[in-house]
């Protein structure tokens, strides 16, 4: 049986993966049994191993290539349980086309809810994207499911002012009954419990689609409340599904990575994460605190995060043993086993892809295949994104001006409408973690939607906010935070990128002109404080060739995760939003290209580096591809190769011109 409860909410529902025996014989004290937990994250839609953007197999990603793993431990150990950590209905244009024009609900299963139960998944959390589209795309998402859904933070509004009686949206947790086979083999019962949580930050990052309808609870504190009650309900094992990161910061309350905390929580005998794309037990987290990278534990707890996209496989080994109140965890390890094996950031081998889980998807497949492949226009030279860090790039300079056109139009006949119109995009696709082939790169002739989907990844709609002259700056200096400091006095080679910030929050702001002064040191740090408040890297900020002022006001679009407060951006809470479209940035870039017909990819010289005085060595790691593509970069010089497959280049800051 499963059992899975939220506020008083039982729902029974069929097993998946062990069978549960009405009868088990009775087990000696101290008799032990091991527990496997395989664990998915982040799978955003990359369920077949294809890469829709590119339009082409990729090895690298799918639940095809990790699904071989699962069947392979299972074998190994019957005692197994199969969960996803959320993220998993966005992603793709897959995960578009399901939602915007295939349609989903009991009868038209999602695909990535019918591949779940083919494999035979006990549980899921729901992920902070799986909100993207609404709450009514979601329900539909999952309404074929055959495993429990959980989000034991998220509860909905019901209108009595008495948040202390809400229901949660879905339930928090789930206890299931299952057999274990001991070390000898025999059959006995055991009850794990299974609870769902996840950033809570959702509330920011989709106001407008859940403001009103649910609110969210910090994770910690969800667990301090639902842990107790599980074991209470006879749980004898509890394993956390925490759709969030892990902080070495300490505990302030709210956090969106907040999931390494959960080891300190009473009843928690181990811990599934994600969210953040990396990989523990690995080389990202040395030195992180508490954590033993050997075992996979933080704070003497099993802890997992496996990856993203499918390209590694999460597995926490429980070890059980039988005492007079039943089951006990009294040792665990966590590990990430990746799909494939890289040598200098290349696959050098991989699983093979499932069969029936590739039969499964293929009708959907051929008709994302469909869909991205739609012409929208043409483009008269290649857009690509290998040197989005060395100055404006003729992608965001699309995707700025694709927004400022939908936004110029929307506010016509409004009190904005005298306004200058700013437009703040970022170089999604540009490298770093996600590996060397991570880049933009449209070439001349037909823009498809596919190509506008490799521009622009997300589901975001576009928004628009109110600013001075002094929240411009004061957002740009927050964005070159993904620039490292380059010291001036030193002889070291010294990268310029810093790949610990992700791409998308690097946002350039098209409308003004500035340069970026590598010198100063980071004025915001990640969480987006103040943390050195006479460092001034932002130079030169004009608007039409004229000096900003600080009372000088604009309109700036961007999209609804920014403008309410996603990346922890200064001055951008959601107080500031003028407009909320109802329409996706993907869309807008559509009309615009098929407004033009013909784009030629150019740039209007927004922003550029700060010359540097001395004879520094900055180097700038991007696709080998680019060493074809330096008469584009006559300050560039191709330096040798880096880490991961990845090139070196050495970028000339001298302002004297080319060597």
């Amino acid at each position: 049986m499963t059992t899975t409860v939220a506020c008083g909410r039982v729902l029974t529902g069929a097993l998946l993966g062990l069978a549960v025996l009405s009868s088990a014989p009775a087990i000696a004290a101290g008799e032990r049994a091991t527990l496997q937990v395989l664990a998915t994250t982040d799978l955003h839609m990359y369920l077949k191993d294809y890469d829709y953007y590119a339009d082409r197999p990729e090895a690298t990603v799918g639940l095809v290539r990790t699904a071989p793993l699962v069947r392979q431990l299972r074998a190994q150990n019957p005692n197994t349980l199969l969960l996803d950590n959320g993220d998993l209905i966005q992603g793709t244009p897959m995960g578009d086309w399901v939602a915007r024009e295939r349609g989903v609900g009991k009868d038209r299963p999602h695909p990535a809810t019918a591949a779940l139960n083919l494999l035979g998944y006990d549980a899921a959390v729901l992920g902070n994207h799986e909100f993207n589209y609404g709450l009514d795309v979601l329900a539909d998402s999952y309404a074929g499911a055959k495993f429990p859904v959980l989000a034991g933070n998220v509860f909905k509004v019901d209108g009595d002012q008495d948040p202390a009686n809400d229901p949660t949206l879905y339930p928090a947790y789930t206890i299931l009954e299952r057999t274990l086979k001991d070390s000898a083999g025999a059959p006995h019962p055991v009850k794990v419990g299974v609870l769902g949580l996840l950033t809570p930050q959702i509330m920011t990052w989709d106001k407008e689609k859940l403001d009103g309808r649910v609110t969210t609870r910090d994770i910690v504190e969800s667990a301090q409340r639902w842990v107790p009650e599980m074991r209470a309900k006879g749980a004898e094992v509890v394993v956390v599904l925490c759709h969030g990161g892990l902080t070495a910061a300490p505990r302030q309350g709210g956090e969106e990575n907040a999931c390494n905390y959960l080891a300190d929580v009473p009843g928690v005998d181990a811990i599934v994460t994600g969210h953040s794309h990396r990989v523990f037990p690995g080389p990202d987290f040395q030195g992180f605190p508490g954590a033993d990278l050997a075992k996979g534990t933080v704070n003497g707890k099993p802890l997992v995060m496996a990856g993203n996209f499918g390209n590694h496989l999460g597995v926490l080994t429980l070890t059980l043993e039988k005492g007079a109140k039943g089951w006990a965890v009294v040792d665990g390890t966590g590990q990430a086993k990746p799909t494939q094996e890289r040598k200098e950031g290349r696959v050098a081998s991989a699983t093979e892809p499932d069969a029936e889980l590739a039969d499964l998807l293929e009708q959907d497949h051929q008709g994302t295949l469909r869909y991205v492949r739609r012409p929208v226009g043409r483009t008269t030279g290649a857009i690509h994104s290998y040197f989005a860090f060395l100055g404006d790039s003729a992608g965001v300079d699309l995707v700025a001006k694709a927004q400022r056109a939908y936004v110029e139009r929307a506010l016509q006949g409004t009190p904005h409408a005298g306004l200058p119109i700013l437009s703040a995009a970022a170089p999604f696709k540009s490298g770093g973690r996600p590996g060397v082939d991570y880049y933009t790169d449209i070439p001349a002739g037909t823009v498809a939607i596919r190509n506008v989907a490799d521009l622009y990844i997300y589901p975001n709609q576009l928004a628009a906010v109110r600013l001075t002259g002094a929240q411009v700056r004061e957002w740009l200096e927050m964005s070159a935070r993904a620039l490292n400091r380059i010291d001036p006095a030193s002889t070291a080679p010294q990268m310029l990128v810093n790949r610990r910030v992700p791409s998308y929050n690097f946002d350039v702001i098209d409308g003004v002109t500035y340069s970026i002064d590598l010198t100063q040191p980071e004025r915001y740090d990640r969480d987006g404080k103040l943390v050195n408040p006479d460092a001034r890297r932002i130079r030169d900020l004009a608007f039409q060739g004229k000096p900003v002022a600080d009372g000088q006001e604009f309109i700036v679009v961007t999209n609804n995760y920014r403008a309410n407060g996603g990346g922890d951006f200064p001055g951008l809470d959601g107080s500031t939003v003028v407009y909320q479209s109802p329409d996706t940035a993907q869309q807008a870039i559509v009309d615009y290209v098929r407004a033009k017909g013909v784009v030629e990819p150019k740039t209007d010289g927004t922003w550029k580096l700060a010359p540097i005085p001395g004879d520094v060595t900055v180097l700038y790691d991007t696709s080998p591809k680019a060493q074809a593509l330096l008469d584009q970069q006559p300050g560039l010089g191709y330096h040798g190769p880096g880490e991961n497959g990845f090139a070196l280049f050495k970028v000339d800051l001298s302002g004297k011109g080319a060597r």
